[in-house]
């Protein structure tokens, strides 16, 4: 199965117009398309199935509860899926089932251990306080992010339990927006506690996909993770981020990632 993967458009500020990229199966957008949903419309009528997996910028200056659900309800219009800790399956030009498990996978801020916890939420405050969310009137602060990213990351280790290979599916594929380990940190920023803002310690789950999406990081990676049994699991990001700070420098949003690459 080839996917085109895009995220970070920021769609809000940014000027960029998609185009689907030729040959094609499936288009994956993993967050943060646009704070105000518009550019979401964007994808309406697209020419190959659309999988929308939420950013944290799809949250901002929202009760977190009431923007879920507005979200599905606007992905379902579009003809989305929406996956928010949610699976589907999908099968590919050659009749392969490849099973897509998608969630925003909010930070727990256990990046770099239990003892740099503490300084990790701190440095989020800033994060947390642009994105002006709620949750039942209360600011969706570190504490909040940290609940409902220790549950998503319950969600993904009970749904990986069932290995790459399954009895209906041939490949699994996990789409987050935050990412899946300090590999993906950005550069510019490297081991500074903000990053366990933006990436996760999720290389333990790493093992039960084939390919591992995701956004956030406004530069992009494809990486290799070894596992024990000789596999390696694949990690792609292909964000956009801020023309103004010249992060599109790498973005290629027409290249194809394929789920059945060889080299796994």
């Amino acid at each position: 199965m080839k996917l085109q993967l895009l995220s970070d458009l920021h769609l809000e500020t940014e000027a960029f117009d998609p185009e689907p990229a030729r040959g094609a199966e499936l288009l994956i957008l993993a967050g943060d398309v646009d704070s105000r949903w518009d550019g979401l419309a964007r994808f309406r009528d697209w020419p190959v199935p659309v999988v929308f997996v939420p950013g944290n910028h799809e949250y901002d200056g929202r009760d977190i509860d009431e923007a879920r659900a507005g979200l599905h309800a606007w992905a379902a219009e579009l003809g989305f899926t929406m996956l928010d800790d949610a699976a589907c399956v999908r099968s590919d030009a050659a009749g392969r089932r490849v099973r897509l498990l998608g969630s925003t996978r909010w930070s727990d801020f256990d990046l770099f251990g239990e003892k740099e916890r503490e300084r990790a939420m701190r440095a989020a405050g800033y994060f947390q306080r642009v994105m002006n969310a709620s949750r039942h009137g209360r600011p969706f602060d570190a504490a909040a992010v940290r609940e409902e990213g220790l549950r998503c990351r319950e969600w993904l280790a009970q749904a990986l339990t069932l290995g790459e290979s399954g009895e209906d599916w041939d490949a699994t594929v996990v789409i987050t927006h935050f990412a899946p380990s300090l590999r993906s940190a950005d550069p510019r920023y490297g081991r500074q506690p903000g990053t366990a803002s933006f990436c996760n310690d999720d290389e333990a789950l790493l093992g039960g996909a084939r390919l591992w999406l995701h956004g956030h990081l406004h530069c992009q990676h494809d990486y290799r993770v070894a596992q024990a049994d000789g596999r390696s699991t694949r990690v792609v990001c292909n964000a956009r981020g801020h023309a103004r700070k010249g992060e599109p420098a790498g973005f290629q949003p027409s290249s194809l990632i394929e789920v059945f690459d060889q080299a796994q």
